[in-house]
C-alpha cells in the first residue's frame, strides 16, 4: 500500500485551522484557558519563533559574505545597492499612496460607534518606540542606526540593518585579499551557509506544532468578538493587500517577463508559514535558497532579501496608511491632502530600519499619527485585531521581497532563465505526481 505524504504547506494549513478550533474552544473556558496558554501553548510557541532567531542571523552573515565576496567589485556592488534603494522606495511608496486612496475611498473608519470597540494597552509599544529612537524617529536616527558600533551587540539584538552593512564591508574587504589567503575563508563561511540551511530544514520540521500554538493563543485571547466592530477595516486590509500582489507586483513582474501567479507557487509554503506565524523571519532562509534555485545569482538574493526586511515593507506600509486614516475617520477628523501628503513623506522614514522590532507596524504609527495631529490613542481600539492584520501584511512582505531579488538580477542581467524554467517544470512535474 502506497504511504501518503503530506507536504509541509498542508502540514501548516491543518495546525492553522487546528489550532483555531482549540483557541475558539479555550476562549470561553477561563480557568483551563490560562493555565493551557501559559504552560504549553505560548511556550511551544515561543520555542519555533526563538529557533527561527537562532537561524537567522548565521544565515545573513555567511551568505551576505558568500556573495559580496563572489561580486568582488565594489563598484558593481554600489550599482546593485543603488537600484536595490531605487526599487525599495519606489514601491513602498506605492503601496503607501494605494493605502491612503482606498481608505479614503472606502471609509472604514466612518459609521462605528467608538463605545462598541474594545481597547487594548498599547504602553509596550510605546515604551519600545522610546527605546528604539528616544521618542523620535527621522533620516539622521536611520543612517545613524545603519553602522553598528559593536558588531557582537548588533548579533544579539539581531539588528538587521547594522550586521548587513558589516557583512557587505566585510565580503569587500575578503574580496580584495590574495586569494591563498581568502580562498579559507570563503570556504567556512560557505559550509557555514550551508549547514546553517540544513539547520533550517529540521526546524521547519517542528513548523505545523508552532503554527498551530501561536494561533490557538491569539484566538484563547482575543476570540472572535473583537472582529465584529472592525469588520470592514479587516475586509479592506486584506482587498488592499490582494490587490496590491495581484495588480501592482503584478504589472511590476510582467513588465520583467515574470509572473507573479508562479512566484506565489513557488513560495506556497513560505506564504503560509509567514501568514501563519505572522513573522517574516520564519521564511527568510527559504526565501534566499528558492530565490537562488528560481536563478537569481547568491551574490543579488543575499544582498536584496535581509536588506528588503528593513527596506521594502510593503504590506507593513500599506496596512499603516489605511489605519493611519481609518483612526483618524474614527475621531472624525478631516485630513487635508497637505496633511496625506506630510503623512506619505513621515511614513516614508519611519518604516524604514526597525523591522525586527516587535509590534513593529505599531511602533512606525506611533511615530507617524502625531504628524497630523491624529491622537495616539486610536491604536488602543484596533491593537485586538492586529495580529489578524500581521499575518496578511507579513505575507505581503514575502512576496514584494522574493519578487525584489529577481527583478535586481533581470536589472544586472543576471537572471537564469534556463535555470528558472527548470525549476517551473519540476515545481509542476512535483504537482502532476502527487495528483496522482
Amino acid at each position: 500500500m502506497k504511504s501518503v505524504k503530506i507536504s509541509l504547506a498542508w502540514q501548516i494549513l491543518i495546525a492553522l485551522v487546528l489550532g483555531i478550533i482549540v483557541g475558539a474552544v479555550l476562549h470561553n473556558q477561563v480557568e483551563s484557558r490560562e493555565w493551557l496558554v501559559s504552560n504549553i501553548l505560548s511556550p511551544a510557541g515561543d520555542i519555533f519563533i526563538r529557533m527561527i532567531k537562532m537561524i537567522v542571523v548565521p544565515i545573513v552573515i555567511s551568505t551576505l559574505i558568500v556573495g559580496i565576496a563572489g561580486v568582488g567589485d565594489a563598484k558593481k556592488l554600489g550599482r546593485i545597492g543603488l537600484k536595490t534603494i531605487i526599487y525599495f522606495e519606489v514601491i513602498t511608496t506605492i503601496a503607501i499612496v494605494v493605502g491612503l486612496t482606498l481608505a479614503n475611498f472606502f471609509q472604514p473608519g466612518y459609521g462605528i460607534d467608538m463605545s462598541t470597540l474594545a481597547t487594548v494597552d498599547i504602553s509596550q509599544y510605546e515604551k519600545t518606540t522610546e527605546h528604539v529612537h528616544g521618542g523620535s524617529h527621522n533620516l539622521v536616527v536611520t543612517i545613524l542606526s545603519l553602522i553598528p558600533s559593536n558588531i557582537f551587540s548588533s548579533m544579539v539584538k539581531g539588528d538587521m540593518l547594522p550586521l548587513i552593512f558589516f557583512s557587505v564591508l566585510f565580503g569587500l574587504g575578503l574580496s580584495s585579499l590574495p586569494k591563498e589567503t581568502k580562498e579559507p575563508f570563503l570556504k567556512m563561511f560557505k559550509a557555514v551557509s550551508e549547514s546553517m540551511f540544513r539547520v533550517t530544514h529540521m526546524v521547519m520540521l517542528y513548523a505545523p506544532i508552532g503554527v498551530f500554538s501561536l494561533i490557538s493563543v491569539t484566538v484563547a485571547n482575543f476570540g472572535f468578538t473583537s472582529l465584529l466592530p472592525l469588520a470592514k477595516l479587516v475586509l479592506l486590509v486584506y482587498f488592499a493587500l490582494a490587490f496590491f500582489v495581484f495588480v501592482i507586483l503584478g504589472v511590476v513582474a510582467r513588465l520583467c517577463n515574470l509572473r507573479i501567479w508562479m512566484l506565489i507557487r513557488i513560495l506556497k509554503d513560505e506564504l503560509i508559514l509567514a501568514y501563519s506565524t505572522a513573522s517574516s523571519e520564519t521564511v527568510l532562509p527559504r526565501i534566499i535558497e528558492k530565490m537562488e534555485a528560481y536563478g537569481a545569482p547568491k551574490s543579488i538574493v543575499s544582498f536584496v532579501v535581509p536588506t528588503g526586511y528593513s527596506f521594502n515593507l510593503d504590506g507593513s506600509t500599506l496596512y499603516q496608511s489605511i489605519a493611519a486614516i481609518f483612526i483618524a475617520q474614527l475621531y472624525g477628523i478631516e485630513l487635508s491632502l497637505g496633511h496625506e501628503i506630510i503623512l506619505v513623506l513621515t511614513l516614508m522614514v519611519t518604516s524604514k530600519g526597525i523591522a525586527g522590532v516587535p509590534g513593529v507596524s505599531f511602533v512606525v504609527l506611533l511615530a507617524t499619527l502625531g504628524s497630523v495631529g491624529i491622537p495616539l490613542e486610536g491604536l488602543a481600539f484596533i491593537a485586538g485585531v492586529d495580529r489578524i492584520l500581521d499575518m496578511a501584511r507579513t505575507a505581503l512582505n514575502v512576496v514584494g521581497n522574493a519578487l525584489a531579488a529577481l527583478i535586481i538580477a533581470k536589472w544586472e542581467h543576471q537572471f537564469d532563465r534556463k535555470k528558472a524554467l527548470a525549476y517551473e517544470q519540476e515545481l509542476l512535474s512535483d504537482k502532476a505526481q502527487s495528483a496522482n
